[in-house]
């Protein structure tokens, strides 16, 4: 049984034991793991119809600029970020990293701007060290305000729209990163049209008091079922989609995760806004001259999944590793073995092809494109 006594709960632990939920220590939060149906049935039904999860053990933080200006919290945060805050529209959101001295990445978020303030959502693993670190290098300019009585949701899947839009019609017009203070059941929430699965969903935050009623009220859609983090799991890699701590951490760059999409123009050597943030002389130069490794997807060959871990070859005999996988396990989308990691950047061309080391045997894998799904976003 489940040591739960260290544990922090979210205000739907209680729901989501009641609902059956098979439940798990997970940064430092008594979470699901899965329902009555198994990941693999949650998984399936979150790409066919629409999936519920307790994300509230992920931090949610306003940036509330000291000069009522949200032009002036941007330029702050983008001191810590490689991203263009500044140019985030009023009712849209962007992904973002927060990076070291040493081009690593500390943790990856998104960033909405909210009009007159910037919401902020951190991993539940980073979220203590990411409060500290904006209020350290940002309450010079910004009122740094960490959210704890809200709850987070994320409904995931083709019929996210019908099920969200039959509480609150509006929320059909949104487009993939648009975000909007929408009430839901009478009370106000902060509504994104995004997600974690390469469906087409949205995240809520909604008030702690109300996160039971509103979970209930979705579940009475009979396409809405709840779905845990095994699923969740599995729906990020499918969607080529990294998990900080496996696929991203202080020891890889933006360039080395293939993460470069996210580092705009402006920030770049030549734009407007080059530099300024941590780590930029390693990241920019990485831009110019390439990074020595680089995060690709892996298909493994035959059924077995290969997991996290697995050092990776170029032959059946050579004894140093050229790679590794950081996150692995069976597609149920793809009906096979899906896999990303890292390898040597001259090994990275998709089409390349590998060993990987599994209980003392070299299995064949090839270096493929992601994702291994099409993503289904509303654009």
């Amino acid at each position: 049984m489940l040591d739960t006594t260290s544990l922090k709960t979210t205000p739907l632990t209680a729901l989501n034991i009641e609902l059956g939920g098979k439940m798990v220590g997970f940064a430092g939060y008594e979470m699901p793991v899965q329902f009555a149906p198994g990941v693999m049935k949650e998984h399936l039904h979150t790409r066919a119809r629409a999936g519920l999860f307790d994300v509230s053990h992920m931090g949610q933080v306003l940036l509330r600029p000291k000069s009522g200006k949200v032009e002036d919290a941007a330029l702050a945060l983008e001191r810590l970020v490689p991203v263009d805050i500044l140019g985030v529209k009023p009712g849209r959101q962007r992904y973002a990293l927060f990076t070291d001295a040493r081009g690593g990445i500390l943790d990856d978020l998104m960033v909405a701007n909210r009009g007159d303030h910037l919401y902020v959502v951190v991993n539940a693993s980073c979220k203590e060290q990411d409060v500290a670190h904006m209020r350290t290098h940002l309450s010079d300019l910004c009122e740094v305000v960490e959210l704890t009585d809200r709850a987070l949701v994320a409904l995931q899947g083709p019929e996210a729209e019908a099920a969200l839009s039959a509480l609150a019609p509006e929320v059909a017009a949104m487009a993939f990163m648009d975000v909007r203070g929408v009430r839901i059941l009478g009370v106000d929430c902060i509504v994104s049209r995004s997600g974690y699965s390469g469906e087409d969903g949205y995240e809520v935050s909604v008030p702690a008091d109300t996160a039971v009623a509103l979970v209930r009220k979705l579940l009475e859609n009979p396409d809405v079922q709840p779905i845990g983090l095994g699923a969740r799991d599995s729906l990020r890699l499918e969607a080529g989609l990294c998990l900080y701590g496996n696929d991203i951490d202080t020891t890889t760059t933006p360039v080395a995760a293939a993460l470069e999409w996210a580092v705009q123009k402006v920030r770049r050597s030549g734009g407007t806004r080059a530099g300024g943030f941590p780590g930029a002389d390693v990241i920019l130069a990485e831009f110019d001259q390439g990074a020595p490794r680089r995060r690709v997807g892996i298909a493994p060959e035959g059924r077995a999944p290969i997991r996290g871990g697995t050092a990776l070859f170029a032959d059946e005999t050579s004894t140093t590793p050229v790679g590794q996988i950081t996150s692995g396990g069976f597609g149920p989308t793809t009906e096979t073995p899906v896999a990303m990691g890292y390898v040597a950047t001259a090994l990275a061309q998709s089409g390349t092809r590998l060993f990987a080391e599994l209980r003392g045997k070299r299995l064949p894998v090839t270096v493929a494109d992601l994702p291994f799904i099409t993503p289904r976003y509303k654009r």
